[in-house]
């Protein structure tokens, strides 16, 4: 199973194409996403490529972190699994009336 890479600092302009292109210097790409505002549309400035071996995502953190693409200076590193998100509103029942 592959690895999946955090991509940081990644320019605005950049396309979901670009970034595995990018990538795929390195070998095999699984995926290449960047995140969107779902509000504006526009790039979040981040997204994740997932290589199809480990040793392909140890080199493309070699080859990629701190390097320029389109213009900006990336953060690559393995990316870490989301972290449960705490608070927001409670959405439970409740309001009746005695």
């Amino acid at each position: 199973m592959g690895k999946k890479l955090f991509i940081g600092g990644i320019s605005y302009s950049s396309s979901d194409d670009a970034l595995r292109n990018a990538f795929a210097q390195c070998g095999t790409v699984e995926s290449a996403t960047i995140i969107m505002d779902r509000a504006t549309g526009r790039s979040k400035g981040f997204g994740f490529v997932e290589m199809s071996t480990d040793a392909e995502a140890a080199a493309a953190i070699e080859m990629w972190n701190g390097k320029d693409l389109d213009g900006r200076k990336i953060i690559v590193n393995e990316a870490r699994p989301q972290a449960p998100r705490e608070g927001g509103f409670n959405r439970g029942g409740g309001g009746g009336r005695f």
